[in-house]
């Protein structure tokens, strides 16, 4: 195999892997008829790939889009839209050499931590994915009244400050973008940090709230991000879609 097919293969295989990933965290409820998650090209750092404008539940290998990290197309589109918010992912991309893979979702149980003074912490040890207390970012403090999409790289590259060196960063009155240095590293930590934030939620609704130490973080968190745990878990998320030949 030459390098060149060797290349090729490659962004297959991460493509494939993508268009699952639309779909594993369409089913985990993560993302639903909007959210989005792309990839970063595996032979060029400044390009990434992400579908059409589409629900995740219905991307095909055929939706998928190349875009350089100030989010323009590398090929003419064919007048199939790209999604509006395509910009954050590039910015993050530009700013965080060590990410592999976005994703971009408003699950219902991260919201009321994006609408409130609540801060988003891990408080059990799949929760330790997503790092300590999630940043936030506040589209209003540099931009005043918008739609609160991140549609254009001033607030992508806003939004990618705030996230800084975190797991994810929390949008205010929006939703939440997680990164991870690969695709299943960013599906498993999206999924990890939605149910914590669940978890968190009914805790909270007791009484006091009893959350990970720094040290249990980065023990169960490099524990968590091992290709033995994602891969059972990613294989186990494939079989609950019905994506899995077993």
């Amino acid at each position: 195999m030459t390098g060149g097919d060797a290349e090729a293969t490659e962004v297959e295989r991460v493509l494939g892997e993508l268009v699952l990933a639309n779909r594993i965290l369409a089913n985990e409820r993560v993302i639903d008829d909007f959210g989005h998650v792309s990839v970063r090209h595996p032979a060029d750092q400044g390009r990434y790939f992400i579908a059409r404008a589409l629900s995740p539940s219905q991307v095909t290998r055929e939706d998928i889009q190349e875009f350089t990290l100030d989010s323009a197309p590398t090929t003419d589109l064919g007048g199939r839209r790209p999604y509006a918010e395509r910009a954050l992912h590039g910015c993050v991309y530009a700013a965080r050499a060590d990410v592999g893979a976005v994703v971009h979702h408003h699950a219902p149980p991260i919201l009321p931590f994006t609408i409130t003074g609540e801060r988003l912490r891990p408080v059990v040890h799949l929760g330790s994915v997503m790092g300590e207390a999630a940043p936030l970012w506040d589209s209003q403090d540099e931009f005043g009244d918008t739609t609160l999409l991140v549609d254009d790289n001033d607030k992508g590259a806003s939004m990618a400050r705030a996230l800084g060196g975190a797991a994810m960063v929390l949008i205010r009155r929006h939703g939440a973008t997680v990164v991870g240095d690969s695709i299943r590293d960013a599906v498993f930590t999206a999924i990890h940090s939605t149910a914590n934030a669940r978890l968190l939620l009914q805790a909270l609704a007791l009484g006091a709230v009893q959350e990970l130490t720094k040290g249990e973080i980065e023990k169960a968190r490099a524990l968590h991000r091992s290709a033995f745990a994602q891969g059972r878990a990613w294989d186990f998320w494939l079989h609950r879609a019905g994506l899995s030949e077993a």
